[in-house]
Formats: structure tokens, C-alpha cells, sequence
């Protein structure tokens, strides 16, 4: 039923315990000893489900990145037509009351501070290919879907922008707060919310540091599905159940929607390159912002951590 577990999931009490074997021998295990992704295999929808569980402040680290970057590559190289069935692919977080915090603010004060423009440039287009790589599902026909249980906030969000489908708990929320130290969100936030709802509507968004509700980023029509409380991974179950007959009509429809889209890699660089310039004209005053939001993360995840 669910196959090659390397750090058990439970999704629902009906698959506990889960089992170790599976009927694809051809999964690659290395995806079930990832350093911070959790992930299962479902042989009975062809799901492959992620969660993010990082050491330390939810935030895309560069260890994180480390592992998005391998998780990407082994279902590039061991899913898809002819090779193991891969129908969906989901991403959650195993943080409580956070999807994501979004980008490494730490790494960002230390490389402002050096003024090292390139360290902050190669970090954002690793963001960005990881980004491309997802809106381009891979080159697999198979429909992307995040699972918000929390809060989703800067990258987190924008990383969430890439899905096909979003399918957010009533308690999330929604936030690019970059602009109140100074910055903005610089790894796809523009392009993917001015093709999604207009340039107006993104900027707004973008600049106000206003946070978002679950049920707000439903009526923008960003999050496609909402949940109850407790009830992301069911309501995920439900729409595999539901779209699956229309499975190829779905993955042709938002293919097509991209190719309307017209968003190269190139052009989430070219973002990236003004974002890092942007980063290095911050202040002391912006930094000392920054650091008082590394503090704060780092508290949080002490308190997980303790839980």
C-alpha cells in the first residue's frame, strides 16, 4: 500500500504502521534519508508526499536548499512515464504553526554585511531554479500541491506560488513582510503574482506587510482549497480522490496556463540581481530589524524543539 519509508508519516491512523517494502522496487531510497525533508511514498494514488522538516528557524537554509535540490533531482531521475507512477506531489511542513518563514535571514545579514553581492545572488538563484524547476513540475505530468498549516511567510509563500494547487488550513496566513526592513521578496513573488492576479493587486500585496488570511488568499483565488483546523492532509486526500479522472485534463490545463505565462528562468534571475542590490543599500537601523526577526524565529523553533 505505502511503500519505501524511511521516517514514518502519519497522514491517517488507516496506514500506521507503515510499511517498508513496496511494490516499486525502482523508488529511490536516498529520498528517505534526506537530512530535513520527510517523505512517503503512496502506491495506491501515485503520491509522493514531502514534508520539510529543518534543524533549527523553519527558513529555506542553505541545508534545506541542499535537500530540495537532491529531492528534485531523485524524482527527476526516478519518476514519471516508463519509471515508477507519479501522479502527485505534495509539500508540507512538519513545524507547528509554520509552513515556512521563508529566506535564511541570518545568511542575509552576515553576506550584506560583507558586502558580498555574490553570495546573495548565488543563494537567490538557487531559490529561483529550485522555484522553475517546480513550476515545471519536474517534466512529469503530475499536478504539485502545498499543504499550508500555518504560517507561510516571504520565500515560504513565494516557494507556495509555484504549486498547481494550494490547499491551506482556515488558520493559515499569508505575508511577504521583506519591505518592513527595507527589502522585498526576491525570488519569484513578482513574477508569479502579477501573471496570477495583476500587477496592481501583487503590488499591493508585495509592499503593504499586511497579513493575509487563509480565507482572503482563497477569494484571490491563491489558495485553491480550504480545510478545517487538523484537516489539510484529509482535504488533500479528497481533491486526489476527486480530480483523479480528470487527472490529465487538470495537468494539460495548467501546462497550458504556464506556457501563457511566459516565465522563464531568466527572468526570476534578473529579479534576484536587483533584489541583492537592493539588500546590499540596507541600513544598520534594517538590519538590527532583520536580526530582532532572527531572534524571534529562533526562539520559536526552541519552543518546538522543547515540545
Amino acid at each position: 500500500m505505502v511503500g519505501n519509508v524511511g521516517r514514518a508519516i502519519p497522514l491517517t491512523t488507516e496506514i500506521d504502521p507503515l510499511v517498508t517494502s513496496s511494490i516499486h522496487a525502482a523508488v529511490p531510497n536516498e529520498l528517505f534519508s534526506l537530512s530535513e525533508l520527510d517523505c512517503l511514498y503512496d502506491d495506491r494514488d501515485a503520491a509522493l508526499w514531502t514534508f520539510m522538516n529543518p534543524r533549527g528557524r523553519p527558513s529555506f537554509t542553505p541545508g534545506l536548499l541542499h535537500d530540495f535540490e537532491n529531492w528534485q533531482d531523485l524524482i527527476e531521475g526516478g519518476f514519471g512515464p516508463d519509471k515508477v507512477p507519479l501522479r502527485y506531489l505534495i509539500l508540507g511542513s512538519r513545524a507547528e504553526d509554520v509552513f515556512c518563514f521563508g529566506g535564511d535571514l541570518d545568511l542575509f545579514q552576515r553576506l550584506i554585511r560583507e558586502r558580498n553581492r555574490a553570495g546573495l545572488v548565488e543563494y537567490g538563484h538557487r531559490c529561483c531554479t529550485i522555484l522553475d524547476r517546480n513550476i515545471r513540475t519536474l517534466d512529469i505530468p503530475m499536478l504539485t500541491v502545498g499543504l499550508v498549516q500555518g504560517a507561510a511567510l516571504g520565500g515560504g509563500f513565494e516557494a507556495l506560488l509555484s504549486f498547481d494547487y494550494i490547499v491551506a488550513e482556515r488558520q493559515s496566513t499569508f505575508a511577504l513582510p521583506e519591505i518592513m526592513f527595507g527589502l522585498y521578496p526576491g525570488m519569484g513573488a513578482h513574477a508569479l503574482l502579477a501573471r496570477k492576479l495583476g500587477s496592481a493587486l501583487a503590488d499591493r500585496i508585495i509592499v503593504s506587510n499586511e497579513t493575509y488570511t487563509a480565507e482572503q488568499m482563497h477569494e484571490f483565488g491563491i489558495v485553491h482549497h480550504l480545510a478545517e483546523p487538523g484537516g489539510g492532509v484529509d482535504a488533500v486526500r479528497d481533491f486526489i480522490k476527486k480530480g483523479d479522472r480528470r487527472h490529465a485534463g487538470l495537468v494539460g490545463s495548467r501546462k497550458a496556463m504556464k506556457h501563457v505565462w511566459q516565465l522563464e528562468r531568466d527572468e526570476l534571475f534578473r529579479i534576484t540581481e536587483l533584489w541583492a542590490d537592493t539588500a546590499l543599500q540596507l541600513r544598520e537601523q534594517d538590519l538590527k530589524m532583520m536580526s530582532r526577526l532572527v531572534a524571534a524565529q529562533a526562539r520559536f523553533a526552541e519552543r518546538i524543539d522543547a515540545a
